[in-house]
């Protein structure tokens, strides 16, 4: 709720990713969504780049998710920015990350 608020975003999460699916350990905005198939996943993404950061300021003008049934239909995610979250080894297991239904071209 805390990240909803800050950056004015409907949606936010705190997900945890496997190789099959990610979870949603706290969620805000998708109602009782509890997980999603990794090849959809954002925050997939999100930890297997180099960077410390994702910010997608239009999914729909992004090849990598402009076909995502996330974004093609419900929650229609039109904007996505999220940070890995690590483990004290230093292993990328998921994200914090706001999600809206409204494109932001000028990031977040």
């Amino acid at each position: 709720g805390l990240a909803s608020r800050i950056f004015k975003c409907p949606m936010s999460l705190i997900s945890l990713v496997d190789l099959g699916r990610q979870w949603f350990m706290s969620n805000r905005g998708l109602g009782d969504t509890r997980e999603t198939k990794r090849k959809y996943a954002f925050c997939a993404h999100a930890i297997m780049g180099k960077e410390d950061f994702l910010i997608v300021p239009d999914t729909t003008k992004d090849p990598r998710f402009n076909e995502n049934p996330l974004v093609t239909g419900p929650p229609d995610i039109k904007f996505y920015a999220g940070v890995p979250l690590l483990s004290p080894e230093g292993y990328k297991l998921g994200t914090l990350c706001v999600l809206d239904i409204k494109p932001r071209p000028d990031r977040v």
